[in-house]
């Protein structure tokens, strides 16, 4: 059973993912917090998988509160709530650790779907808004360029450049003619080298780094 927290300030809001979420047989909605201050407590509480977390909230935002929560160790993946496909603030919740950010306005198969990406340890990468936002936030000058590991092989660099492209693993094992399982293997050790915890922090590097613009 995937357990979910709600963060969001408005009642309605939170109100109605409960009861889209609470219709499927695999998922629980342990808890909804009011801001971010609030969400962090109740992920020490309530121990959720996955943090459905707004940015715009009272006493403290959910960037910081993402900032704190993906600081922990074996803590919860946090999938950003945005009315904004170009909100000024995800670009930080995605650095601070988010695993993907979804519409608020999302079809609620979309919603479901992303709490289940994230629950497996991945990430959601919606291609056609998550490269602009991406894109956008590693131009910030307060973002340093950082260096890829020496020792990724050419063809981990290779699915790292097309993991920053928004492709899943069968659409890469397709562009690169092997198996989707030797894929899984090379992203997985393209996350092991560095050091990072799901698709969307590797994208994130990869466009800091140069590799891909």
């Amino acid at each position: 059973m995937i357990r979910v927290l709600l963060a969001d300030d408005e009642e309605l809001v939170r109100t109605g993912l409960r009861m889209i979420l609470e219709t499927e047989p695999d998922i629980t909605v342990v808890g909804d917090a009011v801001n971010g201050t609030d969400a962090i407590d109740q992920v020490r509480s309530a121990s959720p998988d996955v943090v459905l977390m707004d940015i715009r909230m009272p006493t403290m935002d959910g960037l910081e509160a993402t900032r704190r929560i993906c600081a922990g160790v074996n803590g919860p993946r946090v999938v950003v709530l945005t009315t904004f496909d170009l909100d000024e603030h995800v670009y930080a919740a995605l650095a601070a650790g988010a695993s993907g950010f979804l519409l608020k306005d999302a079809p609620s198969t979309q919603l479901v779907h992303a709490i289940r990406v994230a629950a497996a340890g991945d990430a959601l990468l919606a291609p056609s808004v998550t490269r602009r936002l991406i894109a956008r936030f590693t131009d910030e000058p307060v973002l340093a360029r950082v260096e890829l590991p020496a020792d990724l092989t050419p063809r981990e660099t290779e699915v790292l450049a097309l993991l920053a492209e928004g492709l899943s693993n069968a659409e890469i094992a397709d562009r690169l003619f092997v198996g989707e399982a030797t894929i899984k293997t090379h992203v997985a050790r393209v996350l092991a080298k560095l050091g990072v915890r799901d698709r969307v922090q590797a994208v994130v590097l990869a466009y800091r780094s140069g590799l891909v613009r």
